[in-house]
């Protein structure tokens, strides 16, 4: 079995999704093009070596349709040599593709490959493909499915989190994230983002709050609390009559960020890498995905990262840090809870409470600052993990080289 190695890894930063974000006036297609040109020039790669391009897109639609993968691709002006194409497995798809990549690699059939993803949440809203999970109320009503923020409120009031608990979690993200960014943790990885005048647009993360405090988190409005009065929080409760009254606990502070953003990552086997002058940084070991249930939708990180390494002989004592994206507070306390990993070794640079969740690239983004970190800390295995839509949860095991 070939391995499959990390050579290199990137991110955009992440920008507002509103009209008045700094990425906002970027394309789509001109943010994945961007990554595509700046690992071509910081590799100093021959694109006629790579044999594919998996993209993750939670919203392939409009702008971001057509196999953006692709598309991207031949306006970056890489040999038409490289195929691509785009991958939905809803937040999971960021990290998805990076798991095909090392799937295809381990496999023997192909030899170096881009694997990361995209979201332009500014251009393209969240739901715009439409689908009859989000819309059929046929289907809905059948499934149980409920609003991702209604299953996160859900989960709190399981758990019995209350609002301050839940605050404190993003407290931490915030502070974790401005402080890892002020020394200079996130360079290294972070392309700036230019327009077609060649002026910068953006370099740092926009969306972070550094001088968040517990009394302005404490001020914010539940941000769920009418969407499941409108009959949400009615089809949860016959899915869970064990409880009363769901708590509206979530709020936009206790909650990922809405951003546009990219990620990539280059993978392939050791024979390539050697031919094309790479030195490799870090070897995907284990994948594991799981669902559970939909009602409760975001519990999926804890079979998934069981899934992982059981699939490798592994004990979660035997992981140096720990990402999982942080899509709401409740799920990561809960995965923390299940998993019982110390809280100074999860999360250690902040998450998506922070800087934002852009939703198809978070996958790639998360698993690329994890392997940055344990480089800089001289630790060797991390894991990386997200809840997704459905019930779906999906995790990653890296070993430093």
């Amino acid at each position: 079995m070939n391995e499959a190695f990390i050579y290199d890894a990137i991110k955009t930063p992440r920008g507002k999704a509103k009209k008045t974000g700094a990425l906002y006036q970027i394309k789509p297609i001109e943010l994945l093009a961007n990554c595509f040109k700046a690992i071509q020039k910081r590799n100093d790669l021959d694109t006629t070596y790579i044999n594919d391009a998996i993209i993750g897109c939670v919203s392939p639609v409009g702008e971001q349709g057509a196999n953006i993968a692709k598309s991207a691709l031949l306006f970056a002006d890489w040999s038409n040599k490289v195929s691509g194409f785009q991958l939905n497995r809803f937040c999971a798809s960021g990290l998805e593709a990076v798991n095909l990549a090392a799937m295809k690699v381990r496999s023997g059939w192909e030899d170096m490959l881009i694997a990361g993803g995209l979201e332009s949440m500014s251009r393209v809203a969240i739901e715009a493909d439409g689908g009859a999970l989000l819309f059929d109320p046929d289907v809905i009503t059948h499934i149980g499915y409920v609003p991702q923020g209604i299953s996160a409120d859900l989960i709190a009031t399981l758990e019995e989190y209350d609002r301050e608990t839940l605050d404190a979690y993003a407290l931490r993200s915030q502070q974790r994230a401005a402080a890892a960014w002020d020394a200079g943790y996130f360079d290294s990885a972070t392309i700036p983002i230019y327009n077609t005048a060649g002026m910068l647009v953006l370099d740092r993360d926009e969306h972070l709050r550094p001088n968040t405090t517990l009394e302005i988190l404490a001020g914010l409005p539940p941000a769920f609390a009418e969407i499941g009065n409108s009959g949400f929080d009615a089809i949860a409760l016959r899915k869970y009559p064990v409880v009363e009254k769901i708590q509206h606990l979530h709020t936009a502070g206790n909650s990922s960020g809405i951003v546009d953003g990219a990620a990539m990552m280059l993978i392939g086997n050791a024979e390539m890498g050697k031919r094309l002058g790479l030195k490799p940084k870090a070897k995907i070991i284990s994948v594991g995905n799981a669902s559970t249930d939909a009602t409760l939708m975001l519990q999926g990180p804890t079979p998934a990262t069981k899934r992982a390494l059981k699939n490798i002989g592994m004990d979660k004592k035997d992981i140096d840090l720990w990402e999982m994206n942080e899509a709401f507070a409740a799920p990561v306390l809960k995965f923390q809870s299940d998993m019982d990993i110390d809280p100074d070794i999860l999360n250690v640079n902040g998450g998506a409470i922070a800087m934002g969740h852009p939703l198809g690239a978070t996958g790639c983004m998360i698993l690329g600052t994890l392997m940055n970190e344990l480089i800089r800390r001289n630790k060797s295995t991390g894991l990386a993990t997200l809840c997704a839509g459905g019930g779906m949860g999906i995790s990653t095991i890296i070993e430093i080289v």
